[in-house]
């Protein structure tokens, strides 16, 4: 056997036990340790821990192995406050405790600026704040989109278990709203009482495939939303009379969804009982050194099944205020919100803008857009549906040969997880704006999108990591940067 093909042989094969220190954490929360020099990923392992680990896989360069003990657990290891976090998957890092999980989301953040977007380490360091922590990393989320299926027999709710669609029983969520638990009991026994059937994925048969609620955290609202293959459920008025009763329902309602596959809402929606809406709002807050505090202003938002809304209100008031705070508006500017959704962003700029221009593909997302200017008495928005990569060339081609009093003084753009397509990139650096202010829930391909404005004439100014999503890997960042002429 010749050098070469035994350099490339893993030093162990699956199925092999072995005792790793985790010295580093994953992108995707998974413990990183080595073994004789091999690097092996460990998932539910935490930082700092001593572990037995069985290897599943191993390739030359590296390997992924199964926690088995943990042998001497790290101080940074906690008790995960719910029992099924490492089956459910949607908890990735509640095994650490919070204080080192905002340390891996700040160093996420900080690893991506500077691997991925090639910016010097000493220009990140300068520009970064530290994250943005929560007062309780738990029942946060005011939206939850709850699984139905059965097990012996019997319908039950729970979310899907990581990387497949078999249901982990719960009706009691960590991160969920507390309410949620009751509303869940309560049509799993309604469906009990009426022998209503779970929704089976491999046949296509069955009725309740999913239960919505929406929660207002200001206002108490509640919104109930069931989900069925079907246009109706079996005596309905029994579900609603066991619903109505319970503290805050606003709105139940049920959306018809025939059709196989993964999307969980159909297109048509029916108000059971109560309003077709709930409403909410989120504070703007002023930016201090030592944290935030309150201005007396608000902007409210009427939300149905389908609208999309920040699903963690009072860090959202703390990301919004943070873009606000870098745009530092002085009431003559031109703003874009690009990728603006129901125009959350946008309305947050208005008071302190001359003008703002929201975009964004989904028509629907506009029509609660524009209804949340109307709702909030706000007339200087302008909310247009279109791809962001079509309407902002488009109108950087209009404005070609005109005065361009028009063009943008400020460019907001909060993309999706994929990042902003490349078109709008060269966009935006054809519009030419005195800042940008960049609004990213995923490390990677912000700092990718970052390199190519920084290829222009930008740099990099504020970084600051928002923990939006405590106990997951996600985190949310909002990134100011400006325009230095003779760049």
């Amino acid at each position: 056997m010749s050098t070469d093909k035994i350099k490339a042989q893993a030093p162990f094969q699956k199925d092999d036990v072995v005792t790793v220190t985790i010295e580093d954490i994953g992108n995707n929360g998974e413990g990183i340790g080595k073994a004789d020099g091999y690097t092996l990923f460990i998932k539910d392992a935490v930082l700092g821990d001593t572990v037995s680990a069985k290897v599943m896989k191993a390739t030359p360069a590296y390997g992924y192995a199964k926690l088995l003990e943990v042998l001497k657990p790290s101080p940074m290891r906690t008790m995960p406050r719910c029992e099924i976090s490492k089956q459910c998957g949607g908890c990735q890092i509640q095994a650490l405790d919070y204080d080192s999980q905002l340390d891996f989301k700040q160093r996420k953040v900080r690893n991506a600026l500077v691997r991925i977007g090639g910016f010097p380490e000493a220009e990140v360091e300068a520009a970064m704040h530290p994250i943005v922590g929560m007062e309780d990393p738990f029942h946060y989320r005011n939206k939850e989109q709850v699984p139905v299926g059965e097990k012996d027999g019997q319908p039950v709710t729970g979310f899907f278990a990581e990387h497949t669609h078999c249901i982990v029983p719960m009706t009691e969520c960590a991160i969920g709203a507390e309410e949620n638990q009751q509303i869940l009991e309560t049509v799993l026994e309604y469906m009990k009482q009426q022998g209503v059937p779970s929704y089976d994925e491999a046949t296509g048969t069955g009725l309740v495939r999913h239960i919505l609620i929406r929660s207002g955290v200001y206002s108490r609202q509640i919104m109930v939303c069931i989900v069925v293959n079907g246009e109706k459920l079996p005596e309905e008025d029994s579900l609603v009379r066991a619903l109505c009763v319970l503290p805050g329902m606003t709105s139940i309602s049920l959306c018809t969804n025939t059709k196989r596959g993964n999307v969980v809402m159909g297109s048509r929606i029916r108000t059971l009982w109560g309003e077709d809406t709930i409403e909410d709002c989120l504070h703007i807050l002023k930016v201090r050194k030592n944290g935030f505090e309150t201005t007396g202003r608000s902007i409210r938002f009427r939300i149905s099944p389908r609208s999309f809304y920040q699903v963690n209100p009072k860090q959202t008031e703390k990301l919004y205020s943070i873009v606000l705070e870098c745009c530092g508006l002085h009431g003559k500017e031109t703003v874009f919100d690009l990728y603006c959704g129901v125009g959350t962003i946008s309305l947050f700029l208005a008071d302190g803008a001359k003008e703002v221009y929201g975009v964004e593909e989904i028509p629907e997302a506009i029509a609660d857009a524009r209804e949340n200017a109307r709702l909030n008495g706000i007339e200087n928005v302008l909310f247009e549906a279109g791809k962001v990569e079509e309407v902002l060339p488009a109108y950087c081609e209009r404005h070609k040969t005109e005065s361009r009093r028009d063009k943008a003084d400020i460019i907001v753009v909060d993309p999706p997880r994929k990042g902003c397509d490349p078109a709008c990139l060269q966009a935006i650096l054809e519009m030419g704006p005195d800042k940008i202010v960049y609004v990213s829930c995923d490390p990677a391909t912000l700092a990718r999108d970052l390199k190519v404005l920084a290829a222009g004439p930008y740099s990099l100014r504020a970084v600051y990591p928002v923990d939006q999503f405590g106990h997951t890997i996600h985190v949310e960042t909002v990134v100011l940067m400006s325009r230095v002429e003779g760049k």
